[in-house]
């Protein structure tokens, strides 16, 4: 067996007391290093990093400053306070990489270099091991994870180029954990998959079976590359609410006045669009023979007195596969409706039904609960209500999603061990003076 990988966790969190508890959990779960994130610096400041080291006096603290200027400064700052590794970034001119190697060498602490957001990364890691820095790390920021740029890719090119032990961050979970090690990645940084846990001891112990026993590998690389985008897209939306993209979007998308016809209702699919007229039922029925499998009819109908969908409308959809309806206007039949449990949201409920005239257009935009819909875009529905998600961007919303979910899932085990959401969340420390 080879030499033990290295498992450093990053602690992206505001809140040091909360960075202390994960950081107690994770180590208990096999963590190697912790990190004081950049966002718990900019935070509290050095005393994070003073506050880390008390905490944990054996173990190894990572300083991530991101630092661009005045990099003997911030290396002696950070070192003075207790951190064993600085990180800085590639991208900061060599003078100040030049400095801060220097001051690193005269405290006793270690070089990290950050290359993340760079044209030529291997150009420039290669740059970095001729100037001498102890760490590269390949980096994939989670704002650029959620558009979907790869990390494994880029290790994989980094790995070749050059022999300075390199780090990974970005998006590695336990399923991907082991491929990063064989990729040949030293240390191995995850925040958001650890930090952002439920039981981050539990989630710490998987990831580091995941680099230690190489469970996963190529084959799990291959079987996520045989994911479609949109199946990737489908599965995130899945297990994450409306609130949580709501979150995800800054409180847009949301459409108003669209409610659920039953409980415990889950929707997910790409909009068929349909615009009507009032007591027109014709273009939204013939909309079932344009969906496919999977797709979401979502109608504008102009009216809150007569119903173009029903029952017999429901069955058509749900015998062909069809994910659900969504109707900014009335739907009648109910009670059928709610038995066979097709997937139903509207405005108002009237027994009134118009007739077929074939007015109206289908897979133009349209308007529904006030959002702009185009087809194409995701429709996500529970007992919440409706959100509408650009198709262009439904990747990257899925993922940001994902986090909410998982900072959520966090702060509820912290609850649950007896704190309020206002001592959890630090309220009064972050009110607006």
């Amino acid at each position: 067996m080879g030499k033990r990988k290295i498992l450093q966790v990053a602690l992206d969190v505001l809140e040091l007391e909360r960075a202390i508890e994960i950081g107690k959990e994770s180590i208990e779960g096999g963590a190697d290093w912790l990190e004081a994130g950049t966002p718990l610096i900019k935070s509290e400041g050095m005393n994070a990093i003073r506050t880390l080291r008390d905490a944990f006096p054996d173990v190894k603290i990572v300083a991530d400053m991101k630092t661009m200027d005045t990099g003997a400064i911030e290396v002696e700052m950070a070192a003075k306070s207790g951190a064993s590794v600085v990180s800085i970034l590639a991208v900061a001119d060599n003078a100040v990489i030049e400095e801060a190697i220097k001051s690193a060498r005269k405290y006793g602490v270690e070089i990290m270099v950050d290359i993340m957001n760079l044209e030529d990364p291997v150009r420039r890691a290669k740059e970095m091991e001729e100037m001498g820095v102890d760490y590269v790390c390949v980096h994939v920021g989670i704002d650029q994870q959620m558009k979907g740029m790869d990390t494994l890719s880029l290790l994989e090119k980094v790995s070749a180029a050059i022999k300075t032990p390199l780090a990974v961050a970005g998006g590695v979970d336990a399923e991907i954990a082991s491929e990063v090690v064989n990729l040949g990645a030293d240390v191995v940084i995850v925040g958001g998959n650890i930090v952002r846990s439920a039981k981050v001891k539990e989630s710490t112990i998987k990831i580091r079976e995941g680099m230690d026993l190489g469970i996963a590998g190529k084959e799990t690389r291959k079987r996520i590359k045989k994911k479609t985008l949109d199946d990737q897209i489908f599965e995130l939306f899945m297990q994450v609410s409306t609130p949580n993209i709501s979150d995800a979007m800054h409180r847009k998308g949301v459409m108003r006045g669209i409610k659920p016809l039953f409980e415990d209702i889950k929707l997910v699919g790409k909009a068929v669009t349909v615009q009507t007229f009032e007591g027109d039922w014709a273009k939204p029925v013939e909309a079932t023979d344009v969906a496919k499998e999977g797709d979401v009819i979502v109608v504008y109908a102009g009216s809150k007195d007569v119903a173009p969908w029903g029952e017999l409308a429901s069955w058509s959809c749900k015998q062909k596969g069809i994910a659900g309806f969504v109707i900014d206007g009335a739907v009648r039949d109910v009670d059928e409706i709610r038995r066979i449990r097709f997937p139903v949201f509207a405005k108002y409920i009237v027994p009134n039904a118009g007739e077929p005239k074939g007015f109206g257009e289908i897979n133009a935009e349209i308007k529904c609960g006030g959002q702009e819909v185009k087809p194409g875009d995701w429709i996500i529905g529970d007992d919440n209500g409706v959100v509408v998600v650009p198709k262009e961007h439904a990747y990257e919303i899925a993922r940001r999603a994902k986090e909410v979910w998982k900072n959520e899932e966090r702060v509820r085990e912290e609850i649950k061990s007896g704190k309020t959401l206002s001592q959890v969340m630090e309220l009064y420390k972050w009110e607006k003076k």
